[in-house]
């Protein structure tokens, strides 16, 4: 069996994502912009969950582009906290790094499921 990197990588980063909530509810008393971050970050897994799952090939497609908003809005809350103290330097690359690689990831196979839709579009068309 095939090994799913995608589905590996988001789940990790989901479990980074709980531990950083915890942290920055307990030590920085942060709890508005961390709930968000918690939200945004923890859905990326369960939206690639749900993809693997998909009625379609458009519905795949569709649930992928929600996983890209997603880890776009997870970067903004990084980016935020990073901005605003709560995270030092060393904490949001760490962190921001893995997003980006997932991001990367998922624009990956949407460009791959897109031609692939194409293609056999056009097969049907010829």
């Amino acid at each position: 069996m095939k090994e799913n990197i995608i589905k590996i990588k988001s789940f990790a980063f989901a479990v980074r994502i709980v531990k950083l909530y915890k942290f920055l509810c307990s030590d920085k008393r942060e709890f508005v912009i961390s709930k968000q971050l918690l939200r945004s970050g923890t859905s990326v897994g369960a939206v690639i969950r749900e993809a693997e799952f998909a009625e379609s090939k458009l519905d795949f497609k569709h649930k992928l582009h929600i996983v890209q908003k997603e880890i776009n809005e997870t970067i903004y809350w990084l980016e935020l906290l990073r901005a605003t103290n709560y995270l030092v330097i060393e904490q949001f690359e760490s962190i921001n790094n893995d997003a980006v690689e997932i991001i990367k990831l998922v624009t990956s196979i949407l460009k791959t499921t897109k031609s692939n839709l194409i293609s056999k579009n056009n097969g049907i068309n010829n």
